[in-house]
C-alpha cells in the first residue's frame, strides 16, 4: 500500500468525485481510477460506491479514510523530523490542547523559543482531555495538555502553574446572574449545557449524589459553540472561566460554583518517546519554566 495511494484516495474522498481529484492532483480519470481498484483490490475491500456523477465511502471506505489520515500524518510528521535533524534552525511541533486560559504558559514558552529559532511552527489540536490523549498514544503529537490527572503508568508529566475552576456559563439577564457564586441547589432544575468530560470525571466531585438530578439538555466538548446556544437561550453552560466571551459588551455572563470544583494543568509525553529536535527545544524549555520531573 503506497503513500501515493492514499494521498489519491484520501482526495477522492474528500472531492466525492473522481473527476474533480484528477484535475486537483493533475493526473487524468483513468490513472486515478485504476489506481483505486488497484487499492480495492489489495484490500479486497470495495472502498466507494459509484454513481453517475458522484462517489461515496463504503463503511470499509470511512474505515480505510481514518486510518489513512494517521498514516500519512504520521509519515509527515517523521520526514519533518528526519528534515530537521543535523544544525538545528527550527521544525515542527506538534500540540493537543484542552481548552484552557492556562495555555497561555506553552505559548509564553514558545514566544521565547521564536527568537531563536524563528523556523519553529508550532501545531496546535485542540480538544478535551481524552480526544488529545488518544492522538498522543497513536504518535500523532509530541505532547498534549490535559486539565485531569495524569496515567503515571503511561506518561511523563510537568505540572503547569494554572488551575481552572468550573463555573457557569449565563445570560446576563438570567436571575443566577445577580449571585457572587452558584451553589448545586440553584441548578437542579434549569436546562444545563455539559462538557462530556466534565460529566464523567468531575462534576460528580461536586454534585455527588445530586448528579442523576441534572436536568442535561446538550452536551459539548468545546466552549464556543456551548457559549453560542447559552446565548440563544437553550440553556446554562458548566464550563471553565474565561473561555468564552463576558465583556461589558456581551450578552453573557459567568459565576464559580460554591463549593469550588477546580482542576490542575498538565503537560504529558509518552514514556520513552525520543523527540524530534523541535519538539526537544520546546520541552526544555518548559522544565527550565516550570520545573523538572
Amino acid at each position: 500500500m503506497e503513500l501515493r495511494v492514499l494521498r489519491y484516495f484520501l482526495e477522492v474522498a474528500r472531492e466525492g468525485s473522481v473527476t474533480r481529484a484528477a484535475e486537483r492532483l493533475h493526473i487524468s480519470q483513468p490513472t486515478l481510477s485504476k489506481q483505486l481498484k488497484d487499492l480495492e483490490g489489495e484490500l479486497g475491500k470495495k472502498l466507494f460506491v459509484r454513481g453517475s456523477h458522484d462517489v461515496k465511502l463504503t463503511d470499509e471506505g470511512m474505515l480505510l479514510r481514518k486510518r489513512a489520515e494517521d498514516i500519512l500524518n504520521m509519515a509527515d510528521k517523521t520526514l519533518d523530523e528526519f528534515k530537521s535533524l543535523g544544525e538545528f534552525t527550527g521544525g515542527d511541533i506538534w500540540v493537543g490542547c484542552a481548552e484552557s486560559d492556562g495555555i497561555k504558559h506553552l505559548a509564553r514558552c514558545y514566544m521565547a523559543l521564536l527568537e531563536r529559532y524563528p523556523g519553529l511552527r508550532l501545531h496546535l489540536q485542540s480538544g478535551n482531555s481524552a480526544d488529545v490523549t488518544e492522538r498522543l498514544d497513536r504518535g500523532l503529537l509530541d505532547f498534549a495538555i490535559i486539565v485531569h490527572e495524569v496515567d503515571l503508568s503511561k506518561y511523563n508529566y510537568l505540572e503547569l502553574p494554572a488551575t481552572d475552576r468550573y463555573g457557569v456559563l449565563m445570560r446576563k439577564d438570567s436571575p443566577l446572574a445577580g449571585k457572587e457564586a452558584v451553589r448545586v441547589d440553584d441548578l437542579l432544575d434549569l436546562p444545563l449545557i455539559c462538557s462530556r468530560q466534565g460529566i464523567t470525571e468531575d462534576y460528580p466531585k461536586v454534585f455527588q449524589e445530586k448528579m442523576d438530578a441534572l436536568r442535561i439538555v446538550a452536551t459539548f466538548n468545546l466552549a464556543y459553540n456551548a457559549s453560542v446556544l447559552v446565548r440563544e437561550g437553550v440553556g446554562y453552560a458548566l464550563t471553565f472561566d474565561k473561555l468564552a466571551d463576558t465583556s461589558p459588551e456581551s450578552e453573557l455572563t459567568f459565576r464559580p460554583l460554591t463549593p469550588p470544583l477546580e482542576t490542575k494543568m498538565y503537560m504529558i509525553w509518552k514514556k520513552y518517546q525520543v523527540f524530534s529536535p523541535a519538539a526537544e527545544v520546546l520541552l526544555e524549555e518548559v522544565r527550565e519554566q516550570f520545573g523538572r520531573v
